[in-house]
């Protein structure tokens, strides 16, 4: 007897089936489209409910029809098999369902070194999300006042770097970073600058999501935030404004100019 595997929806595959009674998939697939178009002929009845359809991958790359079967599902496909593959049938799926509505209730931590274990896992999912949901709202803000033009602008040759900026001011990403900071424009959340919600419309800044691979191997994609020409004038009006502090080669022309804030 071959093992049957169920998925994480407490669902068991139309292919995984046919192969535990001993039956071609193809009639497998066959009769449960017949049991589909019956049920469907009554309105008090969904056929969803016992079977779903779905798609699989063969080693050609090609796709093919299978179906998902719900306890239901397997009840009606095992009601039409008789003898001892009937009754394995049954045996078997009876006794995953049953596993895997065990697996799916919450598990009570069984000390206080195991609660704040799933503590602290909660609490790091909750910050991961806010994150995410941060990096979202301000790519979607800086999307808005162009985004028929999306891919030209976030390639855009006239993007700068904030080092780029500061290196007008004699100062590096950092510390430019940091007077941001100060000003009320940014702030810092998990190595990532983001700007405030106020500025997040305002197309100050584009945003490219870049593909990297961590040191654990696993995929992942971190956002690198750029300034664009509008961006930059805000910054000088800014500083200019706030600390009377305009670029190098304008502070030659004006050696008394020094950084007051007003």
């Amino acid at each position: 007897m071959k093992t049957l595997q169920a998925n994480s929806t407490q669902t068991i595959n139309s292919r995984e089936a046919a192969e535990m009674v001993e039956k071609r998939h193809s009639d497998l697939i066959r009769d449960i489209e017949i049991y589909v178009a019956y049920i469907d002929q009554n309105a008090d009845l969904r056929s969803d409910d016992f079977f779903k359809e779905s798609r699989y991958q063969s080693g050609t790359g090609k796709n093919y029809k299978c179906y998902e079967l719900t306890k239901q599902g397997c009840e009606m496909v095992a009601n039409k098999l008789t003898g001892k593959k009937g009754i394995q049938f049954t045996a078997f799926y009876v006794q995953k369902f049953n596993q895997m509505e065990q697996n799916s209730r919450f598990n009570l931590p069984a000390n206080f070194k195991e609660a704040l274990l799933q503590l602290a896992g909660e609490v790091e999912q909750n910050e991961q999300l806010q994150l995410e949901n941060n990096k979202k709202d301000q790519i979607i803000g800086e999307l808005k006042p162009k985004a028929d033009h999306l891919d030209c602008i976030l390639k855009s040759k006239s993007l700068l770097t904030i080092t780029q900026i500061a290196k007008d001011y004699g100062m590096s990403g950092n510390a430019m970073n940091k007077l941001l900071h100060e000003l009320g424009v940014q702030y810092k959340q998990s190595g990532q600058w983001l700007l405030y919600q106020k500025y997040h419309a305002t197309g100050y800044t584009h945003s490219e999501t870049i593909d990297i691979i961590r040191t654990d191997g696993k995929h992942d994609v971190t956002m690198n935030t750029k300034w664009t020409q509008k961006g930059r004038l805000f910054i000088y009006e800014l500083l200019k404004n706030q600390y009377n502090l305009l670029p190098l080669i304008e502070q030659e022309t004006i050696p008394e100019l020094k950084l007051v804030k007003q």
